[in-house]
């Protein structure tokens, strides 16, 4: 049997390489992508919440809001009355990078998808979205016993 990490990581490269040749802005990055996407849809979020979001550790977080902060595509602000928590925007470059991303997401599904039946494809879909809330609730409880908490305490010090 397969193993699930090869295919997911095999899928996963090649959906950036994909994104990279079809997103027709080259400085964002495929791994900066999921970014502007969750900071588009969802406007001032703290790093934490990012990183439960993406399911990736604050430190990754940290990182790649630098770079799209150096860029332009963010910026962050202090929360209003807990001033440990940094909460974060995008900026009108990232709102306008937004549909170009999407865009990409939406052609290297269906490229995936071709290779399917209609009741494969509907299938592949929800045994994907099942393993994925499966590894996300993983991801939590990692996240948990590291100390994070939803309350946002100690962030950013």
């Amino acid at each position: 049997m397969p193993s699930i990490s090869r295919c997911i990581n095999i899928l996963s490269r090649a959906s950036g390489m994909f994104r990279a040749a079809n997103v027709k802005n080259e400085e964002l990055k495929p791994c900066l992508q999921s970014y502007i996407l969750t900071l588009t849809r969802t406007p001032g979020l703290s790093q934490e919440q990012i990183a439960r979001r993406l399911c990736v550790d604050k430190s990754s977080v940290a990182r790649a809001l630098a770079s799209l902060e150096k860029m332009g595509y963010v910026e962050r602000r202090r929360h209003e009355t807990d001033r440990r928590i940094t909460l974060v925007y995008p900026s009108e470059k990232a709102v306008d990078a937004r549909e170009g991303i999407r865009s990409a997401y939406r052609a290297w599904n269906e490229y995936i998808n071709e290779a399917f039946s209609e009741e494969e494809a509907k299938q592949f879909i929800e045994l994907l979205e099942k393993a994925a809330e499966r590894a996300a609730e993983y991801a939590q409880q990692k996240l948990d016993s590291d100390g994070f908490s939803e309350d946002g305490g100690g962030e950013d010090k």
